[in-house]
């Protein structure tokens, strides 16, 4: 993996993974119940490993095809 491709899944991962928060732990930001910290490490650690890997296999993709 290059830097570039991390930096990009770091910054998918903030976004999506920001937006799900809010949606899955809404009562968490505007109510009274507490927030889940393990599921609030998660959701942002899913988007940034779905990205990964959909970037390694288009490159694996792009490497086999050009051979």
């Amino acid at each position: 993996m290059n830097k570039q491709t991390i930096k990009r899944a770091v910054m998918i991962a903030i976004v999506v993974g920001t937006l799900l928060n809010l949606i899955n732990q809404y009562d968490a930001f505007v109510g009274d119940s507490g927030l889940n910290w393990v599921k609030a490490l998660l959701t942002y650690c899913v988007p940034f490993c779905v990205s990964l890997f959909s970037s390694w296999l288009a490159a694996r993709d792009a490497k086999a095809n050009c051979s």
